[in-house]
């Protein structure tokens, strides 16, 4: 037994301790207005979405929008936490993935399954059905003593990559290309993703072409860009580097420092009591069953037992003299 207080115990539950190092290769097309980044989860996507006993088109859906947090927060300069949130009235109701700023990731898919049976077979249901109306959020937050950078949208199109650039065209005014995949393969779940930004006339690259030179470039490598299978962004025995030059050789690409990628949930002991300890006793009292309170991790699906006399809570405000 943990001999240590619940109120200082911030070691990890017993989840997997796993590391992919090149889960996130960036990638450049020299002289031209494109830069990207290659995505792939590996096994930590089968760790990831295995937490829960989830419908695979659920799964699928889950393991998408990991990849495409992933894919979105490597590319920002923040200390924090980027997150992608969906909340719908669909069977999935809600979907959150986030990232941090050292590339650990977790994500969570609450579905209903009577809702789900409803609308017949699952694997035919566009990831817009499986939402249904409502709105992504796009967040940045680094703190409580920073202000959150949120971006809201409807939820718009048939699936998450057409989501995601609907939000790139209203919100940011960003051109992108983008392509996503989640299946499970022999060797189990896996995730993937591949994006293209234009960079802006003028900018960063200080590119020596015209403007509508660039126009041209960028086309090429989206068009380029939308010849990626599944099976390639799925595949842990294509390298990168190779299936890079195999989509654009033609046009040029460099492959710049990897990036790392992590199972990532952030629960503990510590902070579930701090969150025990903002009720009152009553209001513990009626969460307690058999003398003890269990907490769940909706992320890592992991249980957490309190014993109720380990919890003192806070003064009930109407039981206090007047």
């Amino acid at each position: 037994m943990n001999e240590t207080p619940a109120f200082l115990d911030t070691g990890r539950p017993n989840v997997p301790d796993l590391v992919v190092p090149r889960g996130v290769i960036p990638f450049f097309m020299p002289g031209r207005p494109v830069r990207g980044r290659l995505l792939r989860l590996g096994p930590l996507a089968d760790a990831l979405l295995t937490r829960h006993d989830n419908d695979p088109a659920v799964t699928r859906l889950a393991g998408k929008a990991l990849a495409l947090t992933a894919a979105l927060a490597t590319a920002l300069k923040f200390k924090g936490t980027f997150s992608i949130q969906a909340k719908g009235d669909g069977p999935v109701d809600l979907l959150l993935a986030d990232c941090t700023d050292q590339g650990t990731l977790r994500g969570y898919a609450r579905a209903d399954a009577e809702k789900l049976a409803a609308l017949g077979d699952a694997e035919v249901l566009t990831d817009a059905e499986l939402l249904g109306h409502g709105y992504l959020a796009f967040t940045v937050d680094q703190g409580p003593e920073t202000e959150r950078h949120q971006g809201i949208v409807s939820i718009e199109g048939p699936s998450m990559t057409d989501m995601a650039l609907h939000y790139f065209g209203t919100s940011e005014q960003l051109q992108c290309a983008l392509h996503l995949a989640c299946a499970k393969t022999p060797a189990g779940w896996r995730a993937g993703a591949l994006i293209l930004e234009r960079i802006a006339f003028g900018g960063e690259a200080n590119l020596a072409l015209t403007e509508v030179e660039q126009d041209e470039s960028w086309r090429a490598a989206t068009l380029l860009a939308a010849t990626v299978t599944e099976a390639e962004l799925l595949d842990d025995t294509l390298p990168a580097e190779r299936l890079l030059y195999r989509l654009f050789h033609t046009e040029g690409v460099a492959a710049d420092r990897p990036r790392a990628l992590a199972y990532g949930c952030r629960c503990s002991r510590a902070k579930l009591t701090g969150i025990l300890e903002g009720f009152t006793p009553a209001e513990l009292d009626e969460m307690s069953v058999e003398h003890d309170i269990v907490m769940t991790c909706e992320f890592c699906n992991v249980d957490f037992r309190f014993p109720r006399g380990d919890l003192r809570g806070q003064p009930d405000p109407a039981a206090r003299p007047s």
